[in-house]
């Protein structure tokens, strides 16, 4: 059996504002930091073999919170990266939620292609097929995977047979903690969105 660790990042100045997607140059906010810093004081005591990370800045700023106690190097994989919003990148969620087409995202996730990026099933298959490959590489161990609330949405529904659609139902909070164990016989989800205020 392999237990994952899905971690989001932490808060960054756009959360629940803006759609950052995969601009540069996003860091942690203050309030970020510290969630960050809780996040690894409450996994420091737990075996963690490996941590993997969205290559963006915020989720490697999470990464390495984690992995210091730990004395690991994370590393860095587009797979979990966020989901490519294409236009969308940079926009207010205000903003966009006058238009149709960002309406029938939310609505049909699972048939709507983000302008110029991703559908969520395309996320969904590199976030999933990336996890199996890991679960065959550290078989027995426990790995940690710093990713974005999108991706670990789609994630998890995967291994909950959740449809796309219904994804929303479910929150996936800055700094929170998920846990997936994956075996021969299949997937388990332990637990979601454990964040520090929950």
């Amino acid at each position: 059996m392999t237990t994952f660790l899905l971690l989001r990042h932490g808060e960054t100045d756009a959360v629940g504002k803006s759609i950052m997607g995969w601009a540069p140059g996003w860091h942690l906010n203050r309030n970020g930091q510290r969630q960050a810093e809780a996040l690894a004081a409450r996994l420091s005591a737990r075996r963690i073999d490996a941590i993997y990370t969205s290559p963006l800045e915020r989720a490697v700023e999470t990464a390495a919170a984690v992995a210091r106690p730990h004395s690991i190097e994370p590393r860095r994989d587009e797979e979990f990266g966020e989901f490519r919003m294409g236009e969308w990148t940079g926009q207010l969620i205000a903003d966009l939620d006058r238009r149709e087409d960002w309406r029938r995202f939310n609505s049909f996730r699972a048939g709507t292609r983000a302008p110029g990026g991703e559908l969520m099933l395309e996320a969904q298959t590199r976030m999933v097929r990336r996890v199996q490959a890991l679960a065959e590489e550290h078989r027995d161990g426990t790995v940690a995977v710093v990713s974005h609330a999108d991706p670990l949405r789609a994630l998890l529904a995967y291994y909950l047979g959740m449809p796309l659609d219904m994804m929303l139902r479910f929150e996936i909070s800055p700094a929170s903690l998920s846990i997936l164990e994956l075996s021969d016989w299949g997937a388990r989800v332990m637990c979601m969105n454990v964040a520090e205020d929950t």
